[in-house]
Formats: C-alpha cells, sequence, structure tokens
C-alpha cells in the first residue's frame, strides 16, 4: 500500500493570520463582503449555493437564529488563512476519480458519499453559506459551510461520525473508474470549542488506470453552535495540514459565536 509523500511539515499556524487580528474586526471585514446576488455551489470564495435567496430578503429560521447576511459574515477568509491559500479555481479531478467510489458496508458507503457531496447534515433548515479555497503550494482545497441545522439532528451526525473509526477504521472501495482504494478512518481532535464537535481523517490509497500511485487525504470537521453548524473539509493528494483543520475550526467557531452574540444582542 503506498504511503504519504514525505512531504515538508508545516508551521503550527501555517499563515492563519486570525490569531493576530481582533475577532471583531474581521467581523466587520467579512460582513463587508458580503454580496445579495447567488453565485456557483462552492466553486468560488465566499459562495451562497445556487437558488438561494439575497441575504436581505430571508430571515432566519428562529428569532435567535442566523440571517443569510449574518452567515456570510461567519465565513472564513483567505486573509485568515493567509499565503499560499486563495479563492479556489474549481473541483479537482480528483474528486471524481477517487472519492466517486462504492463499497459494501452501509455506514462505510454513506462517510463515502458524504466526503464526495460534502453535504454532511443535508438540507439545511434556515440560511447557509459556503467558502472554498486552494492551497498554491500543495494543491490542498479546503471548503467551509456554516448552516443553520436542528441541533437534536447534528449531534446524532456528530454521534455517527465518532462511531466510523471503529466501524470503517480501514474498507476497500470501487471507484467508477475500475480502480480499487484502500481507504482507513480515524479520529481528529479538534480544540474545546462550540457545544459539541467531531473531526475525521480519511486517507484514501490506491492507484490510477497507468498505475501510478495515490494517496489522498481529507479532513472532515463538524462543530455545532447553538443552532448553526460548522462542516469543514480540508483535502489533498500532497500534504495535508491537521493543525489547518484544526485551528481554521476554533477561529470559525469563535467567530460564529461572537455573530450569534451580536444578534442575539439586537432582539
Amino acid at each position: 500500500m503506498p504511503h504519504p509523500p514525505a512531504g515538508r511539515r508545516g508551521p503550527g499556524a501555517r499563515g492563519l493570520l486570525a490569531y493576530a487580528l481582533s475577532v471583531t474586526a474581521l467581523l466587520v471585514t467579512a460582513a463587508c463582503s458580503v454580496q445579495d446576488e447567488p453565485r456557483p455551489r462552492w466553486f468560488s470564495a465566499s459562495a451562497t449555493p445556487t437558488g438561494a435567496s439575497p441575504a436581505h430578503e430571508r430571515p432566519a429560521s428562529s428569532g435567535a437564529g442566523l440571517t443569510e447576511a449574518q452567515a456570510q459574515a461567519a465565513l472564513i477568509t483567505a486573509v485568515d488563512l493567509g499565503e499560499p491559500w486563495g479563492p479556489t479555481r474549481g473541483a479537482r479531478t480528483w474528486r471524481d476519480g477517487l472519492l466517486k467510489a462504492t463499497t459494501e458496508d452501509r455506514d462505510c458507503q454513506r462517510l463515502l458519499d458524504v466526503l464526495y457531496t460534502e453535504e454532511l447534515f443535508g438540507t439545511p433548515a434556515g440560511p447557509q453559506a459556503t467558502a472554498a479555497f486552494d492551497d498554491a503550494d500543495t494543491d490542498a482545497q479546503l471548503r467551509y459551510h456554516v448552516a443553520v441545522h436542528p441541533p437534536a439532528d447534528v449531534d446524532r451526525t456528530l454521534a455517527w461520525l465518532e462511531s466510523l473509526p471503529g466501524k470503517c477504521g480501514e474498507f476497500t472501495a470501487a471507484t467508477t473508474r475500475g480502480g480499487v482504494q484502500t481507504v482507513q478512518v480515524g479520529d481528529m481532535p479538534l480544540p474545546p470549542v462550540g457545544d459539541a464537535r467531531q473531526a475525521l481523517r480519511v486517507t484514501l490509497a490506491g492507484e490510477t488506470e497507468e498505475g501510478e500511485l495515490t494517496y489522498l487525504t481529507m479532513d472532515l470537521a463538524a462543530v455545532r453552535v447553538g443552532e448553526e453548524t460548522i462542516t469543514l473539509t480540508n483535502a489533498g493528494l500532497d500534504e495535508v495540514y491537521e493543525e489547518v483543520t484544526q485551528q481554521t475550526a476554533e477561529l470559525g467557531a469563535q467567530r460564529l459565536s461572537e455573530i450569534r452574540k451580536q444578534g442575539e444582542a439586537r432582539i
């Protein structure tokens, strides 16, 4: 089985500038970048999913929930990530080549489907916003999604995620292009942020039709803050830095909490 690339290790913060700036200042910057018009699904940074109503037209699902403008303001930005991160240029070919796969176990198949669609919690119950970024050095991709979901449903899904290293610790999956991937699923620790949280590190090892070895690493993390949920994926064929996933989740939860407090103060 191929092994992960022996690339460089990134610094602890990997350019996450948020820790050098105040959360309040970053909230103002994020709020100013909100665009009213809908844009294509996750292929550009700070994208609102196709068909979503403009931020000023639709209220949140409950009095204490976020509006769409607040969900947009809660997004992580390229400034937070720092160089070499920038707005995404589009989905990587490994998404269809490696993640579009099947396996016999129901839970493991559900995990593969979640990794491919990046829709862990299903259809949101209220406002949502998405941003996606590329790492110019490693070609990693990071997708960050904020949405409203019923807390009980979120907590059940987080419990399911927690069970997967035991249920799907290692299994094989057949890609739609005829390849076979050895999939390993492990738990990833997250900082103690939000009301509930869970993360996994998933690796898929195999080879292309031409016999070239591949090793895909994908972090999947989720944090619930009240009625709102952060879903984060960080994936690539080269180095994928665990600390980027962890610190992005931490900063995102702090920002979302601050925006929730601002909303509650206006009620």
